[in-house]
């Protein structure tokens, strides 16, 4: 699409609204979930009919597509800027992100959309985030002895998209990402509520362990 002091009106104005509709959307995941959205209730909370609002998104799918993308690009963006501090700092920036919008985080991260399958755009940025922590990982003294899943991966790498990481290191990234994201799931899923610990301490003695050589 045009750079924003090129578009015609009527590009600004469908941008516009196809941002306003992305806003409604979001409001909705928090109401009722992701596998509820709905394209008829956002017309009607926008004074728009059902018609109307599929001039902008063609359906469901597009919408969810959209949204997904804005989450993964705003992931990447965050930990892009936190690379430079480690696998420390990659883990500082997922928990802050993923408090500041938990919503935005389920889309991704929590349960799968019914129905609903990513196109291979949207792949292709969820392998820019993993090869962030390939680099962060690949950057670690060796800390264990090699496993029979070493084998395995280097044979099923294809969600390490061209990272040229050897097995060893694949596996260290998947125990890592597996780890944090676990944590991360229960303290947004409020499981941690009522527990009398701090979330906090609990994700910083997790990274400290994934850490130990």
């Amino acid at each position: 699409m045009a750079e924003t002091g090129t578009r015609t009106p009527r590009e600004r104005y469908r941008a516009q609204v196809r941002a306003e509709i992305k806003q409604h959307a979001w409001k909705q995941i928090a109401e009722t979930g992701a596998s509820a959205l709905s394209l008829n209730a956002i017309a009607k909370r926008m004074g728009m009919s059902g018609p109307a609002l599929y001039r902008y998104y063609a359906g469901r799918d597009e919408l969810i597509t959209e949204l997904v993308g804005d989450a993964y690009r705003s992931l990447a963006d965050a930990l892009g800027s936190a690379a430079g501090g480690g696998l420390a700092g990659l883990a500082r920036a997922l928990r802050a992100w993923a408090l500041d919008d938990p919503q935005r985080y389920l889309l991704i991260y929590g349960t799968p959309v019914p129905g609903y399958h990513a196109p291979d755009d949207i792949t292709r940025i969820a392998a820019e985030i993993m090869a962030l922590l390939l680099d962060a990982c690949a950057a670690l003294p060796p800390g264990r002895l090699e496993s029979p899943f070493d084998a395995h991966l280097a044979d099923h790498r294809a969600w390490a998209g061209d990272h040229p990481a050897p097995p060893a290191v694949l596996h260290r990234a998947l125990t890592i990402w597996t780890r944090l994201h676990g944590v991360l799931s229960l303290e947004l899923a409020g499981h941690f509520t009522g527990m009398g610990f701090d979330p906090a301490r609990l994700f910083a003695a997790e990274v400290d362990a994934l850490l130990a050589p």
